[in-house]
């Protein structure tokens, strides 16, 4: 029964009779009137997965004003949280920092609560100290960005895909670092803030993976205030890549003062952008 139904049974039983007048359910007026956030949004059903994903879109200020233009592609995971966090931001950077605008894409699951946020499965990955009943999906999800997000969104805006950028935080920069070690070439650049390096530690701490491009940069952040398991595993591993020559993308490891575990993701966001897109210096 849906909701124009409930209404007219519920009038009906308050006596006010069968055929008196419902009001229409207001349509979703989702973003349209956030100039910030101007962009897109529609539902992709994963085949590989077998389920749907809530995709956000937010289009470069000159968006349609500069039809020729292909934008650099920034995407976002946990979008439930961050796009409308860093989406906005986004702007600020333009026009502040003089940071290339972008399309900036939230890949949400339209839910923070289990079974339908799947984060703690889709970026988790492989390894020797996956928990006991724990799934590590991130081969597979990988696979899902590789083989259907990222050529649905290329087919519906004009994004340069040489410069595709992938950010996450917590769990999500798990991910960030499980993919450029994976699959190297798939992103220009990866942001990765406060990962978790566990599972997945002989990956990370092992063999430099091997690329095509020459152009890739990995930055990966730790806030001096994250939780103290996750930040001593992040300088045991800023440790143990300084000063190596055989990574494939230009590596950029930044220690934030003062920086918390979720709060300072737009911190990291800006620096690891601005690093990015600046001289890698």
């Amino acid at each position: 029964m849906d909701r124009r139904t409930l209404l007219a049974a519920a009038a009906g039983a308050a006596g006010l009779g069968a055929a008196a007048p419902v009001a229409a359910a207001p349509a979703a007026v989702p973003l349209d009137h956030l100039p910030v956030l101007k962009g897109d949004y529609f539902r992709l059903d994963s085949a590989g997965l077998a389920r749907p994903f809530h995709i956000y879109v937010r289009l470069p200020e000159k968006y349609a004003q500069e039809p020729q233009a292909r934008w650099p592609v920034v995407y976002l995971l946990d979008g439930d949280s961050l796009f409308p966090i860093l989406a906005g931001n986004h702007l600020f950077l333009n026009y502040d920092e003089g940071l290339p605008d972008a399309v900036v894409v939230g890949i949400a699951y339209g839910s923070f609560d289990p079974p339908q946020n799947q984060r703690g499965t889709d970026y988790m990955a492989p390894g020797k100290a996956l928990a006991p009943g724990a799934t590590a999906g991130a081969p597979a999800f990988q696979q899902f960005l590789k083989r259907e997000l990222l050529p649905q969104v290329e087919r519906r805006y004009r994004i340069d895909p040489q410069r595709r950028v992938l950010f996450g935080q917590s769990r999500g920069g798990s991910f960030v670092v499980y993919s450029a070690f994976t699959d190297p070439d798939l992103f220009w650049g990866r942001i990765a803030s406060n990962p978790h390096l566990e599972p997945g530690r002989e990956l990370y701490f092992g063999p430099a993976p091997k690329s095509t491009r020459m152009d890739l940069g990995l930055v990966v952040v730790s806030g001096s205030r994250d939780r103290e398991k996750l930040r001593t595993l992040n300088l045991e591993w800023f440790a143990a890549w300084a000063g190596r020559t055989d990574a494939p993308w230009a590596l950029r490891t930044i220690d934030l003062p003062g920086g918390t575990h979720a709060a300072d993701a737009p911190t990291a966001y800006r620096a690891g952008l601005l690093w990015l897109f600046g001289s890698r210096a």
